[in-house]
């Protein structure tokens, strides 16, 4: 086999960040310009959750401080606190693009053609299982395991992703992040309660003003 399956293993890797790249640009960038939302303060707001999402691979870890941005770009309390959580279980644009990709490989590497009707099925099918997945790293597998063996296709070639599935899962988890922090904000506009001139405490992003504050 020689370097073959590592080949494939980078073609699916920059497959992935290709198609993430592309779904940033042409469907959350129309998005918010649709929605009017200030997109330099918004990208400075996210440049930072986003970042610790993909340097630790897990959204979990840049949740606190995606709905501290989220606040400080003018998106009210409450709709952050409901938004946010909800949208970690149900709004995950990053790993239902990774597992449908990853689906398709193990079809390819294992030899197995698909339909049209039954790539079409898998697709479907990886959106509803990828709901409520655990925010953390390489949980997504599981889902695949299960989804590849209901179809038929053996496991195997889930073993090579495994190789680069932390590279993988960095550029996953930070889309999911993003997508989560332009839901708040895109819900908040919605509501007609985003606030455009809105200037953030200085407390919000600063651990000593709250000690500063209550010193005597």
């Amino acid at each position: 086999m020689g370097f073959g399956p590592l080949l494939n293993a980078l073609q699916l890797l920059l497959t992935l960040y290709g198609a993430l790249i592309a779904f940033v640009l042409l469907v959350l960038l129309p998005v918010a310009v649709l929605m009017r939302l200030p997109i330099k303060r918004f990208a400075r707001a996210v440049a930072e959750p986003v970042s610790i999402a993909f340097a630790t691979t897990s959204s979990e870890a840049a949740l606190p401080r995606a709905m501290e941005a989220m606040e400080g770009i003018g998106v009210p309390r409450r709709i952050v606190a409901f938004v946010m959580p909800t949208g970690y279980s149900f709004n995950l644009d990053g790993t239902t693009l990774y597992l449908s990709l990853s689906a398709v490989f193990v079809a390819q590497a294992a030899g197995v053609p698909l339909t049209f009707g039954q790539q079409l099925l898998m697709v479907f099918t990886l959106m509803l299982t990828s709901k409520g997945v655990a925010g953390v790293p390489r949980a997504s597998l599981v889902i695949l395991l299960a989804t590849v063996a209901s179809f038929n296709l053996p496991a195997w070639p889930v073993f090579i992703i495994l190789g680069i599935d932390a590279l993988m899962d960095m550029a996953r988890t930070a889309v999911n992040v993003l997508g989560n922090c332009l839901a708040s904000a895109v819900v908040a506009r919605w509501e007609g309660e985003f606030i455009d001139n809105y200037v953030a405490p200085a407390d919000l992003f600063t651990a000593e003003a709250p000690a500063a504050v209550t010193a005597r």
